[in-house]
């Protein structure tokens, strides 16, 4: 029999979050077969098996938050009768005629169920009284996780511990929190010569890296000892989820290769649950356009070993001077937050600065 812990996830990486299992008790498993999907550092990776063999038991469940190295499952190895498919795979699932058809306890047979999860879940669902119809997973390809059947969970009147991409949200404003010394500078961008159809995401990525070309302080790593300053730009953009704040990755934004097609890949991948560890990692400096919500200024968060976020609030329209006449133009409010252990006043105002100027241009002037 072996005990199959989990492995090193790399990156430093000392827990990762249970979100499903693939097996279940009794099932005979394949090498490098899926046999979990576990979250760490806001993605799902699954983890496969290390050998064939038959499962004696899941030792850890679940929504449990276990660290590296930590038991997982017993698997007794050795030969036994392949099913002849991979168990556990979550593709949509219907209940079978016969479970289908099963009267409940009050006598009407439930409709067959087409929601994504495993037999566990769907266990607990039952337990609960819960209809999975009415959960919206949080798991890979809208998996539904425990955790989303604990949240449906009504009348309870008890709270529950931070899950998932919440948990490591809540982790990395702690982290910044006890590190950082923030300062925030704002301004604001006339972008009245604008096309009506003009992407402000896109426009505000190529003003970033305008800026960091200018001001290359602000592109920089600190861990409180020494300071790294990025002739590259990888820049994470905050994406906004029902499940928590997540922000992919962009890399070498100063190419300015195809910028709108991979801006739009990367929000698919967060949307669909299937963006890799690494596109969550490695970024130089963070871009938030909060305000697609609302909002015009806010003292944003910086993210270590980052030293900076640029951030846009709403666009609207609004009176300023030109000419010694009072007009009416469209503006986009800007903030600056940065940390003022290594980066100083006038360069985070060049930096603004920089950026401000490129997104004045008018339309013809930006390129992807």
């Amino acid at each position: 029999m072996t005990v199959f812990t989990l492995p090193d996830l790399g990156e430093g990486l000392q827990e990762a979050e249970i979100v499903a299992w693939h097996v279940s008790q009794g099932d005979h498993v394949m090498t490098d077969q899926p046999l979990l999907s576990v979250e760490t550092d806001k993605a799902v990776v699954e983890v496969p098996s290390p050998n064939s063999g038959t499962v004696k038991q899941i030792i850890a469940q679940e929504g449990e938050v276990i660290a590296i190295g930590a038991p997982l499952i017993d698997i007794v190895t050795g030969t036994a009768d392949d099913k002849g498919a991979i168990v556990g795979e979550l593709a949509q699932h219907t209940l079978t005629a016969s479970t289908a058809n099963k009267p409940d306890a009050g006598g009407t047979a439930p409709a067959p169920s087409t929601a994504k999860a495993t037999p566990a879940v769907r266990q607990l669902a039952r337990e609960k009284g819960i209809d999975l119809a009415s959960v919206t997973g949080s798991g890979p390809r809208g998996t539904i996780l425990s955790s989303d059947i604990l949240a449906a969970e009504t009348g309870s009147g008890s709270g529950q511990p931070l899950r998932g991409v919440r948990r490591s949200m809540a982790l990395a404003m702690a982290r910044s929190r006890d590190s950082v010394v923030p300062a925030t500078v704002t301004d604001r961008a006339d972008i009245h010569s604008w096309s009506a159809n003009e992407d402000p995401t896109l426009r505000l990525v190529q003003a970033l890296a305008v800026a960091c070309r200018a001001e290359p302080a602000l592109n920089a790593w600190f861990d409180g000892q020494e300071r790294q300053v990025h002739t590259h730009v990888d820049l994470a953009i905050a994406v906004d989820t029902p499940g928590g704040l997540f922000t992919p990755v962009l890399r070498a934004v100063h190419t300015r290769s195809n910028l709108s097609t991979r801006i739009a890949d990367l929000k698919a991948a967060v949307a669909a649950r299937t963006i890799a560890p690494e596109a969550l990692r490695g970024a130089t400096i963070t871009l938030s356009n909060f305000g697609m919500l609302g909002g015009a200024f806010a003292q944003l968060v910086v993210t270590p070993p980052q030293v900076a976020i640029l951030g846009a609030g709403r666009i609207e329209e609004a009176c300023v001077a030109q000419d010694g006449q009072t007009v009416v133009r469209r503006v986009l409010p800007l903030s600056l937050t940065f940390d003022h252990r290594v980066v100083t006043g006038a360069e985070a105002a060049r930096f603004l600065c920089a950026a401000r100027t490129d997104l004045e241009r008018p339309s013809q002037a930006a390129r992807d």
